[in-house]
């Protein structure tokens, strides 16, 4: 079975995705840990885990018997690539508004 590929923009739409993120800014979390802080089941947190694992945004570090879920960078790299894209875009636009600005002064 081929594993699937995510669009990270829809992995990140999920609220409850979003939030697991945020969480893990914190630290690490095993998936019960995580489990207590939604209100639906524990299978249906797993498969979102599932979902941000496979696309890259965490890792699952096995400790004993249980699974904790770590931050992992390679998943953001794909946003952060599509946001300073269109901070480039924006930063060139105001540089010729500046340029603009400064010859109608003068």
């Amino acid at each position: 079975m081929p594993i699937p590929t995510y669009d990270v923009f829809q992995v990140i739409a999920d609220p409850s995705r979003r939030q697991i993120l945020r969480m893990l800014t914190k630290g690490t979390y095993n998936i019960n840990s995580l489990a207590e802080n939604f209100e639906m089941s524990r299978p249906a947190v797993s498969k979102h885990i599932k979902i941000l694992h496979t696309a890259g945004f965490i890792s699952i570090q096995e400790i004993g018997r249980e699974r904790h879920c770590v931050l992992n960078q390679e998943g953001f790299n794909e946003l952060k690539a599509w946001i300073n894209h269109f901070d480039e875009f924006w930063n060139s636009k105001l540089k010729n508004l500046e340029t603009v600005l400064k010859n109608k002064k003068n």
